[in-house]
């Protein structure tokens, strides 16, 4: 295995962080290994916003559903989906702009996750440790207010960085074959179960090992309590009409 699929092989989530800070010298390469990512017909349709201040960091800590180590990693970045800098620059040329075509939302938010996905791997390269904080869609207006986010500019999610303070246990993914179909979609029942059995193992055996639970049973939030109903409504109000 060569060292970068190693790398890519061996995330965690970290969630607790030593006092070290995160200088600027190393998050300015981070954010440029960001850069270099694909984006869709070069609009860089992104924006990160460094949250320097504690008050800020501690707002948003509560307003991601009481998540504290926003307020004590060595670095938090919320990565905003940007229509606003390509829209804008391309009316200065004098093209007609429409704006709010939901092609628009996607090719930002599309955009903005592959960016930070190669902050986010950029940076384990670099010893640290991440955590994406989606909890942010929980409250984005309050979120978007207190970071002065004009319109056609979402905040998509967070990242806590820093150099970690704890050493977890790698999370199994599901088998390959339930992911990689040859020639058309297919079921996948059986490796989902047997993945569930993997996981189930997984959170007993790990330091602590008091979860008893499957992948499928960890599911159940996101279709029930974890629906986030007002996004739409704020993305039509942020400009993103989605026509």
């Amino acid at each position: 295995m060569n060292p970068t699929i190693e790398l890519l092989k061996s995330h965690r989530s970290v969630r607790k962080f030593t006092d070290q800070p995160v200088s600027r010298e190393l998050l300015e390469e981070l954010v440029g290994a960001g850069q270099a990512a694909a984006t869709s017909s070069h609009v860089q349709a992104y924006s990160i916003i460094h949250v320097k201040k504690p008050e800020n960091r501690e707002a948003i800590a509560e307003l991601a559903g009481g998540q504290h180590y926003i307020a004590t990693c060595g670095a938090f970045l919320v990565f905003c989906a940007d229509m606003k800098r390509p829209t804008d620059a391309a009316e200065r040329t004098g093209a007609r702009v429409i704006r709010g075509m939901t092609e628009q939302l996607l090719v930002a938010s599309v955009d903005t996750a592959l960016m930070a996905q190669n902050v986010a791997v950029a940076a384990e390269s670099e010893g640290l440790g991440i955590c994406y904080i989606g909890g942010i869609r929980n409250n984005p207006q309050q979120v978007s207010d207190l970071l002065g986010l004009p319109e056609h500019v979402y905040p998509v999610f967070g990242m806590c960085l820093g150099y970690p303070a704890h050493d977890p246990d790698v999370k199994p993914r599901l088998p390959v074959d339930a992911i990689l179909k040859e020639d058309g979609y297919y079921d996948d029942s059986e490796q989902v179960a047997a993945y569930d059995d993997a996981m189930h193992a997984y959170y007993q055996s790990r330091k602590g090992g008091s979860k008893d639970a499957t992948w499928s049973q960890n599911l159940t939030p996101l279709f029930d309590t974890k629906l986030r109903p007002h996004m739409r409504d704020f993305l039509v109000k942020r400009g993103f009409e989605m026509k």
